[in-house]
């Protein structure tokens, strides 16, 4: 049996993780298409066209590939269907894991990630071959998903990087405040949020809130206090459920 066939197009970082990703598994990964390439006649036995450009590129490349029987489909988290149209076969397939460089996306493109999913159904093949898991986001909620997404990944290094910078500020390495980090992560898979949460939001200690407070540079409050208060209000809704 012929493995399938893939033109993807967007030799970016995400187009290079995935070709590289479903080329160790044997499908049929053709050269990824760039800027410079004609796309108006891709070839006719493909299984599958994989649009990897950046979101505002998505429309103009479906509209310029010639008509085909393969499936198209983008990997944007944000973009809806309507963007692959005249195509018949359209579908969306967003990984959620975010790929830095291809060697590091192919990695985790085959760690039993997760994918949501959009479309035409045989894009579950990919799912599948990766050794994936999926979930169905349809167009009208895909702005809260991406923005969850985002939040989850972009936000977290955000976060992150305040961390460094006050370890350089303390002189110490950032190592053990990242360790920190993980751990916490991996008790969210096991405890609630608001059983996860510790510190003195969650005990109500003012005065220790008060030094926090006093001792970070001007430039780091901000930060500190918006995500202080979403503190408090997870501590808050605890104390609520325990006196229900």
């Amino acid at each position: 049996m012929k493995p399938p066939a893939v033109r993807i197009i967007g030799p970016g970082r995400a187009g290079l993780s995935f070709a590289s990703a479903l080329h160790s598994i044997g499908w049929d990964i053709r050269t990824p298409l760039g800027k410079e390439d004609d796309i108006s006649n891709i070839e006719p036995d493909l299984d599958f066209v994989l649009i990897t450009t950046p979101d505002h590129e998505i429309q103009s490349v479906a509209q310029n590939l010639n008509q085909t029987n393969a499936i198209v489909a983008h990997v944007s988290g944000a973009t809806g269907l309507r963007s692959l149209l005249p195509h018949e076969n359209r579908a969306s397939l967003h990984p959620l894991v975010s790929m830095p460089t291809p060697e590091i996306g192919k990695k985790r493109l085959l760690e039993n990630s997760w994918f949501a999913i959009d479309g035409d159904p045989r894009i579950e093949l990919i799912v599948n071959a990766l050794g994936g898991q999926r979930f169905h986001i349809t167009d009208a909620l895909r702005p809260l998903y991406h923005a969850t997404a985002s939040i989850a990944s972009n936000h977290l290094v955000v976060l992150m990087a305040q961390v460094e910078r006050l370890s350089n500020e303390l002189s110490i390495p950032f190592e053990p405040f990242l360790q920190l980090s993980v751990n916490t992560l991996k008790g969210l898979s096991e405890l609630e949020p608001s059983e996860a949460l510790t510190g003195p939001a969650a005990r109500g200690d003012e005065n220790t809130i008060k030094t926090h407070l006093e001792s970070l540079p001007n430039a780091e409050r901000y930060l500190y206090e918006c995500l202080l208060q979403g503190a408090k209000e997870i501590a808050h809704q605890s104390i609520i459920s325990e006196n229900e």
